[in-house]
């Protein structure tokens, strides 16, 4: 395929609740359906928000319901599902997991949030993972990520190496940083000459408030549709050749000195 509509599910986040969570979730892809995207993209946490507090008790063992949720409304809405982040339980603790799902219902991608925000004690209650998230969507290359995953660009380098077309980005990002969030994802789009689909939650919590602005950012880092604070579907139609197009008229990827760019290892010796 050379274009995709998107659409990002900006919603409030029922606050420790997931039975609320999934009925909501399920109206806003009927609703999102009516307009036909390609490709649906959910907030992270978007099952329970952030109470970590009682993880414990509502995180699901190995994301079973989440799994099923998704694979079961891609399959029936024939639609590629990014299916946001939701917390996944096994004996080793739990994870913060960005779940995808084709329009057939196969799962191809289950990706565990790497970097855990310290500021937000993520790093008490969730464990951390340490592979890539790299899949197919209509054979289109594609990578995610998740939230504070933005602020390390070695990283999204390291998922953008195979040369996607597409990354993901899923995320609950507060109001207090909403400056950071969108330069930092156009940064990500202009060094890597990628689309960026960046889904972030809207509303509050007991102790956050959420930006909202949804974005989603051309391989020149132009703004192709942002939303604003408040819950709403954000739809786009993308071009996915323009990002071939950009790596040939300047070919960052081929121009690239890796043996340089161990600077740690050198400086700590």
């Amino acid at each position: 395929m050379t274009t995709w509509k998107v659409t990002c599910i900006q919603y409030d986040v029922v606050y420790g609740d997931p039975d609320a969570n999934y009925a909501r979730v399920e109206e806003l892809i009927e609703e999102a359906m009516q307009d036909k995207p390609d490709v649906i993209v959910l907030p992270e946490l978007w099952t329970i928000g952030y109470d970590l507090e009682r993880l414990s008790e509502i995180a699901e063992q190995d994301a079973e319901r989440c799994k099923a949720f998704l694979s079961e409304t891609a399959k029936r809405h024939n639609v590629h599902l990014v299916g946001g982040s939701t917390a996944k339980q096994n004996d080793e603790g739990v994870y913060n997991t960005m779940l995808v799902y084709d329009r057939t219902g196969k799962q191809v991608s289950e990706y565990d949030k790497a970097h855990l925000i310290t500021l937000m004690d993520e790093h008490i209650h969730l464990k951390s993972g340490s592979e890539a998230a790299e899949f197919k969507l209509d054979e289109v290359k594609s990578a995610g990520v998740i939230c504070y995953d933005i602020r390390f660009p070695e990283w999204i380098r390291a998922h953008m190496s195979g040369r996607a077309d597409v990354l993901f980005v899923v995320a609950e990002w507060p109001v207090e940083r909403l400056e950071h969030w969108r330069a930092l994802l156009i940064a990500r789009a202009i060094e890597n000459q990628c689309w960026v689909i960046a889904c972030n939650r809207s509303g509050t919590d007991p102790d956050h408030d959420f930006t909202g602005h949804s974005m989603i950012i051309g391989p020149w880092g132009d703004i192709v549709a942002e939303a604003g604070k408040s819950e709403t579907l954000l739809t786009a139609q993308i071009d996915l050749t323009e990002t071939q197009k950009a790596r040939k008229q300047i070919p960052v990827f081929d121009d690239r000195r890796p043996e340089l760019y161990f600077y740690e290892d050198k400086i700590s010796k």
